[in-house]
């Protein structure tokens, strides 16, 4: 059995969970159940990421501790996953005091094997708040961050320690060409590559005057202490969750995949692989830098007032229908937009006409012609079907191109839906002499649904289990990707039950 430790970026506790957020979890969650279905080991973690300045900020704003600001939107956060059927068995908090001891201890590995990596330097520039780093002359417009446009910039002169992310740039370039899947997709790795060749900044990687954060381990030489800065404290996340320092961490490090905004990519790709070999440490094997989901062409920005309310959208049509919608609309590797009206169209087409068209018809007629028991029997055309969705289906999912995944499941559905009409089995059933290929229509038909079930199933974990009980095979749990192909189901038990999605009233 093999291990994957997968990750997302852990979230800013300055707010509550949007729609952003959301398109990450389910992505990534579909990942680790996909990692699952092939027998995987998976580790799955998430988490918040509770200090630094904007944090301080909000809690002042509300009138409050920062640690009871972070401690309740944990929950939120925590609950709202919960609702979305997010399967991490792992929450990391970088208020924990073992996620403090561990970045502590990184550091100082850090600064003993590498001590001239670090110096004392006076410094000024434009601070974003909202990206917690300064930003450089391109990456501002009209005197704003172009990632945070309704935020000011504010102007910081400080003493601070500094990392020489500029001796960095030979080791990253090279290990860029050595694995080219390391930053993905390629549209991502093109641009940090075009950033790597076109020489690194040293970064600040303290501030003072900030008491929420994680004290540096060293003061700067006029005894100033200093506070870390927040990524040099987040990006630790991933391997602190290993029980780093202590234990047996290496047993899960390094991961094997980091999911991730591309607005943050040069930290994942480039700062946090610098750290790690600063430090001596291996470095992930993948980071993913997934696109946006707009609004009518707008990013959400809680600040600029571009958002929808969450649990509108899953009240919708329900958790895995959202689940669905989000990964079947917007590709996985780009940018994408969400609109109520795609949402219906999907749900309508595809779902409650397409799925669960062909669950109720193929259910019903098991049960009217063969009493539910499932014929034991096979049909070329059907099974054919499923061996060419089985291999498309996973040449996409290890692409992580969970779209074209969703895709392929769904071909196979429109293709059993497409049998039943052209074999039509209630004209089979008319004559006795038929028998044989009525049987074999419908288990076929039973095969197809197993199979898509099984495929769906990272998308939709609730209804697919919903459709496999209904299957009748006698096993609690969905097959493993392996076993697909060849399924044998011949004497299961199946029932139709209730709609699985009902159609949307008008």
């Amino acid at each position: 059995m093999s291990r994957f430790y997968i990750t997302t970026a852990i979230d800013y506790a300055n707010g509550d969970p949007h729609l952003g957020h959301a398109f990450e979890k389910i992505g990534a969650d579909t990942i680790a159940r996909f990692r699952r279905l092939l027998g995987d080991e998976v580790r799955f973690c998430m988490g918040m990421d509770e200090h630094g300045q904007k944090v301080a900020q909000a809690a002042a704003a509300e009138e409050v501790d920062p640690q009871a600001l972070v401690d309740r939107l944990s929950g939120r956060f925590r609950a709202m996953w919960e609702r979305l059927c997010i399967s991490n068995d792992r929450w990391v908090r970088t208020t924990d005091a073992h996620h403090k001891r561990g970045v502590a201890a990184l550091i100082e590995r850090c600064l003993e094997r590498n001590p001239g990596d670090f110096y004392e330097k006076a410094y000024e520039g434009w601070y974003c708040v909202g990206c917690e780093l300064f930003k450089r002359d391109h990456e501002i417009e009209d005197g704003r961050c172009v990632l945070h446009p309704t935020r000011e910039l504010q102007w910081t002169e400080e003493r601070n320690w500094f990392f020489r992310l500029s001796g960095y740039g030979e080791f990253l370039r090279t290990h860029f060409d050595a694995h080219p899947e390391f930053l993905q997709p390629e549209s991502r790795r093109n641009e940090i590559l075009a950033l790597i060749d076109g020489g690194l900044e040293d970064i600040s990687v303290t501030r003072a005057r900030l008491s929420w954060a994680i004290p540096f381990p060293r003061p700067t030489s006029d005894g100033v202490e200093q506070g870390t800065w927040v990524w040099f404290d987040a990006l630790p996340n991933y391997l602190t969750d290993t029980g780093y320092p202590d234990g047996d961490w290496q047993a899960w490090w390094p991961a094997q995949l980091h999911v991730v905004g591309k607005d943050i990519t040069r930290l994942h790709a480039v700062i946090w692989p610098a750290m790690l070999q600063c430090a001596g440490l291996p470095i992930p094997e993948r980071v993913w830098g997934h696109g946006f989901v707009t609004l009518g062409g707008e990013r959400f920005s809680k600040s600029a007032g571009v958002g929808l309310e969450l649990g509108d959208a899953i009240d919708r049509f329900g958790p895995d229908a959202f689940r669905f919608f989000l990964l079947r609309e917007v590709p996985w590797d780009a940018d994408g937009n969400f609109s109520w009206e795609r949402f219906t169209e999907r749900y309508t087409s595809e779902l409650a006409n397409g799925l669960g068209n062909l669950a109720s018809r193929t259910l019903s007629m098991v049960e009217k012609y063969c009493g539910g028991a499932v014929p034991d029997a096979s049909h070329p055309e059907i099974d054919g079907k499923v061996s060419e969705a089985l291999a498309t289906y996973r040449r996409a999912m290890e692409a992580h191109l969970l779209h074209e995944g969703a895709a392929a499941a769904l071909g196979l559905v429109a293709a059993a839906n497409g049998f039943v009409q052209a074999v039509a089995p209630w004209k089979l059933a008319k004559d006795p002499a038929r028998e044989a290929e009525l049987h074999a229509a419908l288990a076929a038909l039973v095969r197809a649904l197993a199979v898509s079930a099984t495929l769906l199933s990272p998308f939709m974990p609730v209804k697919m289990e919903e459709l496999w009980a209904r299957l009748g095979s006698g096993r609690a749990q969905l097959p493993r990707f392996g076993e697909l192909e060849g399924l044998a189901v011949g004497g299961w038990q199946a029932g139709a039950g209730d709609v699985l999605f009902p159609r949307p009233e008008s």
